[in-house]
């Protein structure tokens, strides 16, 4: 097994991803959230803001693992950006499409484990509206989209299902980090 750890959170919006990864860092410094490249406008937290130019050249070079548009914006996992948050400790990815996380898996060798935070699609819209939104209507669409992303990949396994309405982020965070060190056990045994 690859000595790398990662951790890929999947879910739709305002299922946790942020919240749980803050609850990770607080529980264990060798967690950091991996900024994804983003093109486009909006939201910058939790981003590298890029070019269109700048994305260009990484695909050139081969460099994009995955990328995706969403609220008019392009999204990507790079390669040198992936390598730099392995050399900061351990990567918790946030991702909202299962193409996404097998581009991931198999375009970057390392031990991920693969979580899936859920939250129903009321909870959604609450969360979303009590923290201000502009944008509540979109994410309901993201919201409906993930649902679809599922039921299209009935395949799809997980390592650690959460249910965020049900978990609080620090034991959501708990499960995980114990997750990685029975997958780290386990390399080692």
């Amino acid at each position: 097994m690859n000595p790398k750890q990662g951790v890929i959170l999947y879910g739709p919006p305002t299922s946790g991803k942020d919240t749980v990864t803050v609850a990770l860092t607080e529980l264990h410094t060798k967690y950091t959230q991996f900024a994804r490249l983003k093109v486009g406008s909006g939201k910058a937290a939790g981003y590298r803001m890029g070019s269109a130019e700048q994305l260009h050249e990484l695909k050139a070079a081969g460099d994009v693992i995955y990328a995706n548009t969403r609220y008019g914006n392009t999204y990507a996992i790079d390669r040198p950006g992936v390598d730099a948050a392995f050399a900061a400790g351990v990567p918790v990815v946030h991702l909202g499409q299962v193409d996404g996380i097998r581009a991931l898996v198999d375009g970057y060798p390392a031990d991920w484990s693969v979580v899936l935070l859920w939250c129903p699609q009321e909870v959604t819209k609450q969360r979303s509206a009590g923290r201000g939104d502009s944008d509540t209507a979109a994410r309901l669409a993201a919201w409906d989209a993930t649902r679809e992303d599922l039921d299209a990949h009935p395949d799809m396994t997980w390592d650690l299902t959460i249910d965020t309405t049900a978990t609080a982020p620090q034991d959501a965070a708990r499960l995980i980090d114990q997750l990685l060190a029975q997958r780290a056990g386990a390399a080692t045994a």
